[in-house]
């Protein structure tokens, strides 16, 4: 079998497989500081159960990379999946203007990479997301092992930033 006949295992990076909580701060002042945000991403602990499920994944899958960080971050993203050992992969993300919600932005992607590939599970931990994506026949698995944010779930749904 070759990987383009494998199926797609779907995994988002913020709180699904890195920890975010130790950068929250810049979210929770007003105006919000996103340069600081995303600056600070590098430093992301791992999440333990979403870096297993990946690799267990990637027994079977393609793994592949759904996030709504801006485009602009693509380089540490790259540096620090590699760092963690995650399987290499291919992964999108939103464009540096893009401030529609995240549920609508991972769900035309899904949609999109649906149309050539079977795609076995996404992981997300944003609520919105994974309801979106089961209503639309999508295999979800909630990824609830990062503490929550008040903010980040603002910032995922109001602002279109993560």
């Amino acid at each position: 079998m070759t990987d383009n006949d494998r199926p797609l295992a779907v995994f988002d990076l913020d709180n699904t497989l890195a920890d975010t909580a130790h950068r929250q701060r810049f979210l929770e002042r007003s105006p919000r500081d996103w340069d600081a945000f995303f600056a600070a991403a590098p430093q992301d602990p791992p999440l333990a159960e979403g870096v297993a499920l990946a690799r267990e994944s990637a027994e079977e899958c393609e793994v592949v990379y759904l996030t709504g960080r801006p485009e602009r971050c693509r380089r540490d993203t790259v540096d620090w999946l590699a760092a963690q050992g995650l399987p290499e992969g291919r992964i999108w993300m939103r464009r540096n203007n893009d401030r529609r919600p995240a549920r609508r932005t991972k769900l035309e992607i899904l949609r999109d990479l649906a149309r050539t590939r079977e795609i076995r599970v996404l992981v997300d931990d944003d609520e919105l997301v994974c309801e979106d994506a089961e209503r639309a026949g999508f295999t979800v698995v909630r990824a609830r092992w990062a503490a929550t944010s008040a903010a980040l779930k603002v910032a995922q749904e109001r602002e279109g930033r993560t």
